[in-house]
């Protein structure tokens, strides 16, 4: 399996936790990131493809 890149274009309000908070993200929009070729769900919207992931599916963020 051969991982992929992609740019993160949005990014949800975070985990909820047991304790009602929410978990922080540790990526933003803008960033770069590696994630596994199966990982997540593909959805088209207005003849563009994006792919939904959880935070879990990301293997890496590419800095620098």
């Amino acid at each position: 399996e051969k991982p992929q890149r992609g740019k993160v274009v949005a990014v949800g309000a975070g985990k909820l936790l047991d304790s009602g908070k929410r978990g922080e993200l540790s990526v933003s929009v803008g960033d770069e990131v590696i994630y596994g070729k199966y990982g997540g769900n593909e959805v088209e919207v207005n003849d563009v493809e994006y792919k939904i992931l959880r935070e879990s599916d990301i293997l890496a963020k590419v800095v620098g």
